[in-house]
């Protein structure tokens, strides 16, 4: 039976988690492997609130200056009698803003602003934006459409800077919302597409849109490589964002700076980067981003901010790089392993999570630190699935540990009183009763006198009716003072004491537990009447070492019983005790008891299979 518990054991609680390992890490493995990334959605969840707390602490740099054509520039009255009331405004207007911020120096100026259409009431005013573009180059949008007739890109003109590949398609083309209303002269372009996640946050920028082998430049990308800035030769870039928006002046102080009598104070824009955009209500072009969220209610990201942000980022070469993926697969594997090693060894369930919650936690100041580094490390999702594979295990482990307890109470009901067992469950001695142990203890025989006699002068039924009776009141006694129940043999007991639970008292334990059962021996005696008038028993007690454990046929019975020498002598001390005292207990016993009994010496005795004679004494309460 224990030979069979133990791996049973086994099969549940370390198999069981060796498999579901391995498993897990097939599974990361091929999820890597595959793309499929199932649980992506826990890394963007998280790295979101990273990357708002992390932006919290980035400045906003100061050499790139939005200006906003805002509801004040829609709505002023200056404004409105220079630019007309009707709104696109008469492409004039910028081109009086481009020639202002020519004259204070403005390093580049990217309009993030459409003109699709000539305007046909006002083609002087088209001409008059051209010219300025001409004297001030600027950069303009370009937009790649979902459907629509495709532009050859082999068509476009050079300034555009539409480049084919190697493996470029010659008659490839996309559906293009160009600056028709200028002149291709001044198509100084670059894309402004906005790049979704799955869950439709913007988190990166493009730097080049590739179809069928042709490569578009984003905005961004195109001023950064006329600068002369490094830009990777990747398709798009991670955005780092920063805490606050840029900074922004209105379209309208701008444009009319100088057309009033005392000019509108403006900050020196001098080697400033300018991107024109639209903030006012109904123009504005505003997408969700990480960003969103910083603000109660979130609010979208205007679609110029997203542009600079991604600008900044090319400008300082500090935009996010994604960590190796292999690293937060390797992470996974070597948790989910080192789970299973805890378990096999035997580790606590809270041990092993509190493990786990350190790691994870290590994981997350890890994360949050290499974003100061520029790499975005995300471990999130495996480590969901190391928490779900520890919740597994846990759930078998404490099905495991049911079972055990279960098992505890069967087998120990038998020899223990429940309060001990309840203790015994809590200390895991099944596993130690498995293989056994030697132990100090103190045996105790006690055996009836004069029961023969007794047994022929009544029935049967009523012989076992006694005989049980007067066992319900000794195993009382043994099991008030903490005694452990070995067996019954015939009319006689065996019990002991300093096993399973160590206890530095047993032979004091046990000598009081003889002594109780005394009592209760006249108490039955009273009982039985002139029935029990032969009625005697003879108990016998030594203390020493023994071997303690579950011993017996694996395939019938076991039973937890302790065997030894010691078990021997008491047997045969409980032997001499007929005509010489009811408790007769070995000198180790009596010196093990120290002064909490009288002890009356009764010599040496020989008893049978020792060559050397055993000094007996009988116990007595102390008198006061």
């Amino acid at each position: 039976m224990a030979s069979h518990l133990r791996p049973w054991l086994t099969r549940l609680q370390l198999q069981p988690a060796l498999a579901l390992a391995g498993l897990f890490a097939l599974w990361v493995l091929m999820e890597a492997l595959a793309g499929l990334r199932l649980l992506a959605p826990l890394d963007t969840y998280f790295s979101d609130h990273l990357l708002r707390q992390h932006a919290s602490q980035r400045p906003t740099p100061d050499n790139i200056v939005m200006i906003g054509i805002d509801q004040r520039s829609l709505e002023d009255d200056a404004m409105l009698d220079f630019a007309g009331r009707n709104w696109p405004w008469p492409r004039m207007v910028h081109a009086e803003l481009l020639r202002e911020l020519q004259q204070r120096g403005a390093k580049a100026v990217i309009f993030d602003l459409t003109f699709t259409e000539g305007d046909p009431s006002a083609p002087e005013s088209d001409r008059a934006f051209a010219q300025a573009l001409r004297a001030f180059p600027a950069y303009l949008p370009l937009v790649v459409q979902p459907d629509g007739q495709p532009s050859p890109f082999k068509r476009l003109p050079p300034l555009m800077a539409v480049r084919p590949g190697p493996d470029a398609q010659p008659d490839a083309g996309a559906p293009l919302l160009t600056p028709m209303a200028l002149p291709v002269d001044v198509w100084r372009t670059g894309l402004i597409n906005f790049l979704p996640d799955p869950d439709t946050v913007g988190r990166r920028y493009y730097i080049d849109y590739s179809r069928q082998g042709w490569r578009i430049p984003s905005l961004p990308a195109r001023v950064a490589r006329d600068q002369g800035w490094v830009v990777p030769l990747q398709t798009d870039i991670l955005l780092n964002w920063y805490s606050k928006p840029f900074p922004r002046l209105s379209y309208r102080d701008v444009v009319l700076s100088r057309q009033f009598s005392k000019p509108i104070p403006l900050p020196d824009l001098r080697g400033k980067i300018i991107i024109v955009g639209a903030y006012a209500s109904g123009l504005s072009d505003l997408h969700p981003t990480p960003l969103s969220r910083l603000t109660d209610p979130p609010t979208p990201t205007a679609g110029p901010e997203i542009l600079a942000t991604a600008l900044a980022n090319l400008q300082h070469g500090d935009w996010l790089r994604p960590a190796p993926r292999a690293s937060e697969l390797g992470l996974a594997i070597l948790l989910m392993f080192l789970l299973a090693w805890g378990w096999r060894r035997g580790w606590h369930v809270s041990l092993l999570a509190l493990g786990l919650l350190l790691a994870t936690a290590l994981s997350t100041l890890g994360s949050y630190l290499l974003l100061q580094r520029t790499i975005l490390w995300l471990p999130f999702s495996y480590l969901t699935l190391c928490w779900l594979y520890f919740f597994i295990c846990a759930l078998l482990y404490f099905l495991a540990e049911r079972r055990r307890r279960e098992h505890t109470v069967q087998l120990f009901n038998r020899f223990l009183d429940p309060r001990v067992v309840r203790k015994l469950v809590d200390r895991n001695a099944l596993a130690q009763a498995e293989v056994g142990q030697a132990v100090e203890i103190s045996v105790l025989f006690s055996d009836i006198r004069g029961f023969t006699t007794l047994s022929e002068r009544q029935p049967p039924e009523k012989v076992v009716q006694m005989l049980n009776g007067y066992f319900d009141l000794q195993v009382e006694a043994i099991d008030l003072h903490g005694g452990t129940l070995d067996k019954f043999i015939g009319d006689a007991i065996m019990a002991f004491w300093g096993a399973p639970l160590s206890n530095p008292h047993h032979a004091s334990e046990a000598v009081a537990a003889a002594l109780d059962m005394t009592d209760r021996l006249e108490q039955f005696k009273r009982m039985l009447g002139e029935a029990g008038q032969g009625f005697d028993i003879g108990i016998g007690i030594h203390s020493g070492p023994a071997v303690v454990g579950l011993i017996g046929s694996t395939q019938r019975r076991l039973d937890y019983t302790a065997i030894g020498d010691t078990v021997n002598l008491a047997s045969r001390i409980e032997g001499q005790t007929k005509g010489i005292a009811r408790i007769l207990v070995s000198e180790s016993t009596r010196l093990a008891c120290g002064e909490q009994f009288e002890f009356i010496d009764h010599g040496e005795h020989q008893v049978k299979g020792r060559e050397q004679p055993v000094r007996l004494f009988e116990p007595k309460r102390k008198t006061t």
